[in-house]
């Protein structure tokens, strides 16, 4: 805020692209201050595939990176860039038991990735890649957390299924949903990592990239 009470973007100097739907990231970013405006990738993701977490994880933000990238060259709004510019995708995977596990694709799966989690603990790793669209530079990493449930009961889980927004995030876990906040036993890392965009992260690759 500036002297008169307007919002003043730390990003005054340069632009932000987000290259996620994820209204939790959209959030997150405006949390940390900047403005930016959305583009979205269409890839499939279900045909990356990589064993280990990290990186799946980097693997499809680099992949969500270059789809935007080409849809962005194909408009020619590239071209148009004369300011910098950064571009920011990210990607997230619950593990559970040694098993990456991705959005869930039916009612019965979520249904039984949340009820695994109940009074158990699940890893969160989450990356985050920022691309300087004008000079090309580009960095990555990813962050992980763990979080450690209390018993979920029955009708907690009916109501995220019958609510269905479990179906849009990785692992069918939402940590920040009023009905899972209060069954969060211990948190090992950050709530912005589990949301899947850890805020010291991009921070860090936003200034690196500049």
């Amino acid at each position: 805020m500036d002297a008169a009470g307007n919002f003043s973007p730390k990003n005054k100097d340069f632009e932000i692209i987000l290259g996620s739907s994820s209204k939790a990231r959209r959030e997150i970013l405006a949390e940390m201050g900047y403005e930016f405006t959305i583009v979205t990738a269409d890839i499939d993701e279900k045909s990356i595939r990589k064993e280990k977490p990290e990186d799946l994880v980097m693997t499809l933000a680099e992949a969500k990176a270059d789809a935007i990238m080409m849809k962005l060259g194909s408009n020619n709004q590239l071209e148009e860039i004369s300011r910098p510019t950064l571009l920011i995708t990210a990607d997230t995977v619950v593990v559970y038991q040694g098993v990456i596990r991705e959005k869930p694709t039916s009612e019965k799966e979520a249904r039984q990735f949340i009820r695994d989690y109940s009074g158990g603990s699940a890893s969160v790793v989450g990356s985050i890649l920022v691309t300087n669209l004008v000079t090309g530079s580009r960095k990555g990493g990813w962050e992980s957390a763990e979080v450690y449930f209390l018993d979920i009961p029955d009708e907690v889980i009916d109501s995220l299924i019958e609510e269905g927004i479990t179906f849009n995030v990785a692992g069918g876990l939402m940590l920040e949903h009023p009905l899972i906040l209060p069954l969060v036993d211990t948190l090992v890392g950050t709530v912005d990592c589990v949301m899947g965009l850890s805020k010291t992260l991009a921070e860090k690759l936003i200034n690196e990239v500049l």
